[in-house]
């Protein structure tokens, strides 16, 4: 994103981990990014009086679409305790979204809890900005019930992810 404007943005990023935090403080500076502001902070708990013209919500999510699928831990509870933290999140993001602006929500599961039962809870708030594909020939699609959102299928090349751009009434 850094890259994308040049240096010229102000970019907040929101980690609550500090490992976790001081791994990104290493690569955007390793990087020679200068525009990253990293808050040691639980995204649900920022202020109301924070105010974004852009985010990009990365949701924690079970990895449903990635290999950690595979770990012991994957369950029907992480699914869940997922889904309940991505709702939190989602709609802490669109508040702090200015009216009119435009926002990415994104997981690394391709299950229809964590992505578009999800956005079906705010599409009171917001419109969902389609997204074009067409540059995404090659790569496997899985079909949505949300019309402008994508879902990749995990196989041997990719690893699978969902994707909406949603813009705040």
């Amino acid at each position: 994103m850094a890259a994308m404007c040049n240096n010229k943005v102000m970019i907040t990023a929101c980690e609550k981990n500090k490992i976790r935090a001081d791994r990104l403080k290493y690569n955007i500076d390793k990087q020679g990014v200068k525009c990253v502001n990293i808050m040691l902070e639980d995204a649900r708990n920022l202020s109301d009086y924070f105010s974004f013209d852009k985010i990009l919500l990365d949701a924690p999510c079970s990895g449903s679409g990635t290999a950690s699928v595979y770990k012991d831990d994957f369950n029907l509870e992480l699914i869940n305790r997922s889904s309940k933290l991505q709702e939190i999140l989602l709609k802490k993001a669109i508040n702090i979204l200015k009216s009119g602006h435009e926002m990415v929500y994104s997981t690394c599961s391709i299950l229809k809890n964590e992505n578009e039962n999800i956005l079906n809870k705010v599409k009171n708030l917001v419109d969902i900005v389609p997204i074009d594909n067409n540059f995404l020939k090659e790569i496997p699609i899985l079909k949505t019930e949300i019309k402008g959102t994508l879902c990749v299928l995990p196989n041997n090349n990719y690893e699978g992810f969902f994707v909406a751009k949603l813009r705040k009434k």
